[in-house]
This record gives structure tokens, sequence and C-alpha cells, in this order.
């Protein structure tokens, strides 16, 4: 028996809806694994609290904006059909109905028995992504309601900045809201309207059109008064205006612009009467006349006019028109990067530093960084990274108190890369989990060969100094690492030992319990591993870690900050590992203040975060309590982001201030310097951020750490320094720092050079050592070697009041895949001497050797002298014992024993010398 062809359609209906609840069911499924696997990770951290607070608002704000937008636009398409059954029926001349229809078929498939579904489909397609957007939106809802004054207002509307960065931002997400709502409501309206109609209708019968033009004119005159309000909002947007010649309001905006969007937001009030109106008067002239003039108003006033006033009013007169315009720029941008807070000094340079001045300034010299993080990771790769798999992904420089002397040092931890472990499901998963230990250095030793002074290396971590490591597990990093499950059956890899390997298990209980077979299949669906399912390894008190890429980790916890480039790994004084990463409030939306990188233009370093390399625990504390913005973000989340009071003391003194908001601010300040609104305009005294070489490539200098005893300060201290240049020109005009210890965290100083006097800058400097004749032939002769010369970033260090230049010189053999440092250049004054060390070239230069006292407990050298009596062959020995000595010294880094010992070798081959041209 054939079926019936209708039997067949309704099984294939049938089918149909099936397959769609069942991807409905799936993508349901899909939704809620993930969002319950991320409910599961933030319960972990402690920060439940984070998670229901942003689920709820954001959720709550995006149903909110569905709701609203579905409901307005389903009641106008439904109030179609309603009255057009009542309105729009044939009639003869006498009004009576005629029996037959002659409506077009539209007509027909709108009025059948699913126009209100059809109705709703309609508006779910047009609320949906309103919704998505307005859930996006939540945290400028919730910083509106938690707002916080700046205490400064705009010039020309004088309202707080606080109305433009939490205000405002709220009007505009509820007018990019309402807006798109009522345009397609009037549209989706028109078109029904025009569908169902019946020829007389098309026609304009009059008395057919009452309801459908009553119905258009009411939600197009909710369309004018809705952009009647967006003119409002878009005329404090002159204050980013970047017509005139600053950022942010000027002549033209002010006294053309703004007078176009008065007129703009009056008019388009009145044609929303108007349209209102016609509903009784019925003057459609009244309507067609007022949308022509608010054309001509938005051609005329809003382009022409401007263009008018710029150029017959402000060109020929520019300066005198824009100088309080410019005056705006100048004080809010520097309010905005904190740079009306920077303290300005003379610093009137000589030339007259001693051998007292260095030894005066030891700190200073001990920790001129001579090692770059270029050549210094490929040293750390090729000497430490022990096996394949462990990678060092950056180097990072910080300061300890070793030995009792505050040292600036170079480090960098030894991660996993689980892209070079054994390619198996257990090896990456389960077995190969985290790195290990870390390799650390001065900044300023070298050992023999060339290469750095290690004071931590190894696997087990080995330590040379007072710093020890306890915890060297590293589960989290800065590598791209996928999730690992660990505490299962398989002993995890700890470190290799040898012919063999040391085993470990996970100590931490920081991780995501595997828990039942339900939770797995969760977890095997949300990761696309279906092995975590049915893997025999696995036991319920197993932990899963995700997010295990630092920054991938506080952006899931934190979206609504920004992050520095540069983590970097911190050893604490209870010998464990953690990160320490610089976060960021900014906003696009301060008045008057000029942008970097696009369009914001407000940036405060107001969180510090602090991440367990171990165990992946997330602090994030505040750095900047004064700012606006993290105060109205802190009150959204109770408990969540600490005072920095409550972070360890071990790990506060390794706070720093970070090298991305001080370049931008260097940047900013090269220009913003100038506060006299004529040498701004003029560009007079512009300053740059200089240039060097590096390698055989010609860079912008970048931002440098350095401890250093500032000028009229008594203690040596870590800032953050770098050099300027007059636009154009290559001389030194000045330098910037920004201070990194105790109360004086975050302090920016600024220290200017006499315009009167020449002083070198570094592409100068660079010059000068391209032009010493000795210095050229020692690299050209290199080359003919085949080592290839890498020339280090040159370091300006001010000391008392000179400058002094150093730059290192590495040497890498073709053969080799290690570069080493084997000079050291120093410019000093008329000075260019290149030496095997820094200690000789500054003897070079001032004539003796510093003298640096030994450590204590270190007993100075009492071995004997020569005597006349000595053979030459004595004599040798001698030499010899005093020259091994000095290596001994200079692997310890003891330049006071080293010079000690090398000042007796040249005495000895003096005497030896002497005796030989003698005769003897």
């Amino acid at each position: 028996m054939i079926p019936e062809r209708g039997c067949i359609e309704v099984n294939k209906s049938k089918k149909w809806v099936i397959i769609g609840a069942a991807l409905a069911v799936l993508l349901l499924f899909s939704a809620a694994s993930r969002l319950y696997v991320d409910w599961l990770w933030f319960n972990s951290l402690g920060y439940a609290a984070v998670f229901k607070i942003s689920l709820l608002n954001k959720w709550g704000l995006g149903i909110a904006v569905f709701l609203f937008a579905f409901v307005f636009l389903y009641v106008n398409l439904a109030l179609t059909g309603r009255y057009l059954d009542q309105q729009i029926k044939p009639t003869n001349d006498d009004g009576r109905e005629i029996i037959y229809d002659d409506r077009p078929g539209w007509d027909n498939v709108w009025r059948s028995t699913n126009t209100n579904l059809a109705y709703a489909f309609l508006a779910f397609l047009i609320s949906l992504p309103l919704g998505m957007y307005g859930a996006e939106k939540w945290i400028t809802v919730q910083q509106y309601i938690n707002r916080v004054a700046f205490n400064l207002r705009d010039p020309i509307f004088n309202r707080d900045i606080g109305f433009y960065v939490f205000d405002l931002q709220l009007y505009q997400v509820v007018y990019n809201i309402l807006m798109p709502v009522l345009i397609a409501a009037a549209i989706a309206v028109g078109l029904v309207y025009l569908l169902m109609a019946s020829f007389k209708l098309i026609s304009f019968n009059l008395r057919e059109l009452n309801w459908p033009k009553a119905h258009l004119i009411v939600l197009l005159s909710l369309v004018f008064l809705c952009k009647s309000w967006g003119y409002k909002l878009a005329s404090y947007g002159i204050l980013y205006s970047s017509n005139g010649v600053v950022h942010g309001a000027g002549y033209t905006d002010v006294h053309a612009r703004l007078l176009a969007y008065k007129v703009l937001v009056v008019l388009t009030i009145v044609i929303a009467i108007i349209l209102l109106l016609n509903l009784i008067i019925k003057r459609m002239n009244w309507v067609l006349l007022s949308l022509g003039i608010w054309v001509g108003a938005v051609v005329v006033l809003g382009s022409a006019y401007p263009a008018i006033v710029q150029k017959l009013s402000v060109e020929p007169n520019e300066f005198n028109r824009e100088k309080p315009y410019i005056e705006n720029n100048i004080k809010y941008t520097r309010a905005a990067y904190n740079l009306d807070k920077v303290e300005s000094k003379p610093y009137q340079v000589t030339y007259d530093l001693t051998w007292e001045d260095l030894q005066a300034n030891e700190a200073t010299i001990e920790n001129i960084r001579l090692w770059d993080w270029q050549p210094l990771k490929t040293t750390y790769q090729a000497i430490q990274e022990i096996r394949p798999y462990y990678r060092f992904h950056d180097i990072d420089i910080d300061r300890y108190i070793i030995n009792g002397h505050y040292r600036q040092v170079m480090l960098a931890p030894r991660e996993l890369s689980q892209e070079n472990t054994p390619q198996t499901w257990i090896n990456r998963k389960l077995e190969y989990t985290h790195g290990y230990g870390l390799a650390m250095s001065p900044v300023n030793e070298v050992a023999q060969e060339g290469l750095p002074v290690l004071f931590l290396k190894d696997i087990p971590p080995r330590s040379s100094v007072d710093l020890k490591v306890e915890r060297p597990e590293i589960y989290f990093g800065e590598e791209k690492s996928s999730y690992v499950i660990v505490n299962t059956e398989t002993p995890e890899f700890d470190y290799p030992m040898g012919s063999k390997n040391a085993r470990c298990f996970y100590q931490a209980d920081s991780g995501i319990k595997m828990g039942s077979l339900a939770k797995r299949l969760v977890f095997a669906w949300v990761l696309g591993d279906y092995r975590i399912l049915i893997s025999s390894q696995i036991k319920p008190e197993s932990q899963l870690l995700i997010y295990r890429n630092i920054k991938e980790r506080v952006t899931k916890i934190a979206p609504f900050l920004e992050y520095d480039q540069d983590p970097y790994i911190v050893l604490n004084d209870d010998g464990k590992l953690y990160w320490m990463i610089d976060a960021y409030t900014t906003s696009e939306h301060y008045p008057y203040s000029e942008p970097y990188n696009g369009n914001k233009n407000y940036i405060r370093n107001s969180v510090k975060v602090v991440i367990d390399a171990y165990s992946g625990e997330t602090s994030f504390y505040i750095a900047d309590s004064e700012d606006p913005i993290i105060r109205s973000i802190a009150p959204i989340f109770p408990n969540f982001l600490q005072p920095l009071d409550n972070m360890p003391s071990g790990l506060r003194s390794h706070i720093r201030y970070p090298e991305d908001m001080f370049l931008i601010q260097a940047k900013m300040y090269s220009l913003y310097h100038m506060t006299d609104p004529s040498v701004f305009y003029q560009k007079e005294d512009k300053w740059n951020i200089p240039q060097e070489i590096v390698g055989n490539k010609v860079e912008q200098i970048q931002p440098y750490y350095i401890i250093m005893q500032l000028p009229d300060e008594d203690h040596p201290e870590y800032i953050l320094m770098i050099p300027f240049t007059p636009n154009t020109k290559q001389n030194m005009i000045g330098w910037l720092c920004a201070r990194s210890d105790g109360e004086n965290y975050g302090k920016l100083k600024v220290y200017d050079f006499s315009k009167q006097e020449l002083i070198y800058g570094p592409m100068q400097i660079e010059s000068r050592i391209d032009q010493n004749s000795e210095i050229s032939e020692q690299m050209t002769l290199w080359s003919q070697k085949g080592s290839a010369v890498y020339r280090g970033n040159l370091i300006v260090i001010p000391i008392k009041s000179s400058m002094l230049y150093v730059e290192p010189v590495y040497l890498q053999a073709e053969q080799s895949e290690i570069p080493e440092l084997r000079r050291v250049i120093v410019v000093y004054g008329d000075n260019v001497v290149m030496e095997p060390t820094l200690e000789e070239a500054l003897m070079q230069i001032f004539g003796q050797r510093r003298e640096v006292k030994p450590p204590a407990g270190e007993k100075p050298d009492t071995a004997p002298g020569p005597t006349e009596e000595d053979t030459l062959a004595d004599l040798a020995r001698q030499a010899k014992s005093y020259y091994d000595k000095a290596q001994d010294a200079l692997k310890s880094g003891n330049w006071g024993a080293y010079g000690e010992n090398i000042e007796k070798v040249g005495k000895i081959i003096d005497r030896i010398v002497a005796r030989t041209g003698k005769g003897e």
C-alpha cells in the first residue's frame, strides 16, 4: 500500500521538528556545560561571587533589553493585523460590505493562522542582537550606578569628568538600543501595512489610511524625539573632536558645530510635534517642509557652516582663535596621564666626575646592566633549559636583597613546552604537567668565556647566594598551554634525575575536582576530549587545571581591566614563585585629552595582580585608590579587589612601575612638557624618544630599569628611566624616571638639561663609537674571523651631575649557539674606550680602580709580594697565582679583589719586562 502524499508530508514535518528539537537540546546542553565548568572554576579560585555577579548582571540586562525590544516590536506588529481587520473591508458607494474580496494575495498570506508566529519570529530576530549588545554593556550600567566624581569639570559644559566617563556612556547605550528598536518598528509596521493593504489602500484612499497613518506617525515621532536626544548626546562629542589643532573642542567646534547640534535638537523636536499634530490638522505639507528644513540644516549647519567658519575666521588668525582650546588640551591631557604630578628639576651637566664619585655611587656602578635580554635568553636556552621540553619564554628583570646587597638581577622561569613533550595523551595531560625552577643572574657580572654568572641554576635549583627556591614547580605561566589533570593514577614527571626521572603528585587544592562520571562527561564535552570520560587513570579526587596561561587567566576573571604585556616572575622570601601583572583602568572619554593607541585617552595602573605559579591562586590588589574608575568597579564586586596593604610584604617589595604605562606617559610628556600655549602651538620644544643601535639595526630606545641614587637623594633606589632628545636633533635634552621603591612608588621626575649646552644623545654616542678607529678595527677583525658582532642596548647612566654611557658587545661564533659578552664600551666626555670588563673600562677613563671592601667574612689577600731576589720563574708563578685569584674574584663578582690581583699581575709583568730589558 502506497502511503498518501499528505502522510508523507506530515512525517517529514515531524522529522524536521525532531531534528530541530535535538539541535536545540544540544545547543542548550553545550551552553549549560560551559557555564557549569566556568562556575566550578571560579568557585575553585574563591571567586564564586564574582562569577554570580557578572552572570546575573549580564544575563539580567541582556534579557531585559531583549524583552523590551521584543514586546515593543511584537505589540506594534500585532496592532497592524488587529486594526486592519476592522478598518479595511471592501465596501460599495453606500458603505455596504461587498461579498467578494479583491484584496491582493499578500493579504491572505499575512492573515493566515501563523501570522502571530511570524510577528514573533520577526521581533525575535531584531531583538536578539540588541539583547546581546545590552548584555555586553552590563559593566557600563554598574559603573554608572557606582560612579565617582573626578572633581574636575570640563571647560565647555561645566560638567564633572565623571559625567563623560560614566553617565554619558550609559546614555549612549540606551540610545543605541532605543533608536534601532524604533526604526525597526517603523519599517516593519510600514511593510506589513503595505503587504496587507487592499488596492484602495495602496491608492491612498484617505478613509482607509486613518489608522495606519496614525500608527506610523506615532512611531516616526518617537524616532525624531529619540534623534533629538541623540543630537544632544552627540554635542558632548565635540570634546573629543580631532578637527582642530589639538584634540578636543576647538574654536570651530564650539562656535559652529555646537550651534548646529543645538539647532538640530530643536528641529527634530519640532518635526516630532508637527507629525503628532498632523493626526488632527492633517497638514502633510507641514511635515514635508519640516523634513526639508531638517535635511538642509544637517547639510548647511553640520558641514558647510563649520567649514566656512574654519576657513574665514580660524585659519587667518589660528593661534589667537585656538589659544584657549590649546590651554584646555594641555591641562586635561596632563591630568589624564598623571603628567601634572611630574616633578621637574634642572640638571646641570658637568664633566668633573672623579673616582671618588664612582665610589660614592657604588650601588649604581655595581648594577649597570651589561646583559641584554635577547642574548641572555639565547644563552639561558643553551646552558639552562636542560631538556628539550623546557623553555624560557621571556627574561624578566627585578631587584633583590642578595647577601645583604641591593642587586638588580635578570631571571627566567623554566616553563614546560607541551609541544616538545612526547605526544601521547597520558604524557601531555597527566604526566608532563609543569615546568621547574628558574635561572637567575646579576645584570653586571660576566664569567669566563663571556657567560653570565648564575646565582640560581640547574634542576633541582642550586643557589650560590642566600636565595632559595622551596617550591620550584610551575603549573601556571606565560606558555600557551592546555588543560592538565593532576592527582591521577599516573605520577607526574617532576624533573630529570640522571638516567631516571623524579616523580611527584600535585599538593595544592586549587583545581576543579573531577568527581562523578557525569562531571567527567561535562568536562569531556567542554574540552572536546572524550578520553577524559573513558580514562581509567582519572580518580574522583583528581583535579582539572584550566586557564593555565596567566594572561588568559586574569582576563577570564576580570575582563573589565587591561593588562600589561610583560608579566614577571618573583621569587618570594618564602621560597615560592609568583607571577606579577600590572593591570590598568582606561577610558576613551576623558574630555580634551590626547589619545594614544587609537582612542584611549586616560590610563591608571590601578591594580596589581599576583598569581601563585604552583597553585594558580590569583589575587587582585588596588594600587591606585584615587582612581575614580577603579573606585566605581570595587563596589560591584565586594571583597574582590583588596587593599595593597594586604599584599604580603615579600611580594610588595617587588612591585615596580610598569613599563607599558611609563612608555605611554613618556611619549605624551615629550609634547606635553610644554605648558605655554604659544610654545606648544609652534612645537618649539618638542622632544623625542631617541634611537640606538641594537645588533645591526637602529631602534627606538626602550625604557630600562636601573638601581641608582637620584640627584638630591641619599640612597640608591629602583627606577625606570628613559632619555629625551629635541625634535629633529640628536643631542640629549633631559630624562624622565619613575620611582618604584617604598613610599616613593609611582612618583615621576624629569631632569631638564640646559639648552645652552651640548649633551651627547644616544645616536651621537653610537656615532662616536663607530668613528673610534680602535673599536672599528677590532669589530672588523672579529667579523673577518667569522664571528657575529652584536651591539647591545646603550645604557645612559646619570651619576652625580655627569652622564656615563655603557654599551655591551657580544660575539657569537659561527659554530656556536651562545653569544658571549666579550667587551664593554664606556663613553664619558671625550673618552671612548672598549675593554673586556666594565671595571677595566672605568679604570682606563678615570685612571685607577674602585676600592671595594671585601664582603663580611672574606679576608684580604695576605700573600707575600715579589721581592728583588725572586727569579723570573718565581715572578711568573706569582703572576699566574694572582691571575687565578683575579679570575676567581671575577666569577664571584668581587670587583675589588679582582682589581687588586690584576694590579699585582701588572706590577709583576713590569718587573719581568724591566729585568729582561737589563739582560737578566
